[in-house]
């Protein structure tokens, strides 16, 4: 097999594993262990990535966004530490 191949056994391995629910670095280093070249699985990956945005859905529906006024909370008086401590009065 060539290169390309090897790549795009690569690329479909990712695809796959990806819509079961591993993560990118787990396939990627179960890849480098096994013996891949880390160069031709980051590419892989890279690829399988560009490959998998093409195939996802465009959001044509725009988020709305809703406004809610809260009220302000008021601070609560407090006393100086120093009239806690020595019973100033004024």
């Amino acid at each position: 097999m060539n290169r390309s191949n090897y790549q795009r056994q690569i690329i479909d391995y990712f695809k796959k594993n990806l819509s079961k629910g591993y993560t990118i670095d787990s396939l990627k280093w179960a890849l480098v262990n096994q013996g891949y070249s880390k160069a031709l699985v980051e590419k892989s990956i890279d690829e399988a990535n560009k490959e998998l945005a093409k195939q996802a859905p465009i959001l044509k529906e725009k988020p709305k966004i809703k406004y809610e006024v809260v009220e302000e909370e008021k601070p609560v008086a407090r006393s100086s530490w120093w009239k806690k401590i020595f019973g100033i009065k004024y």
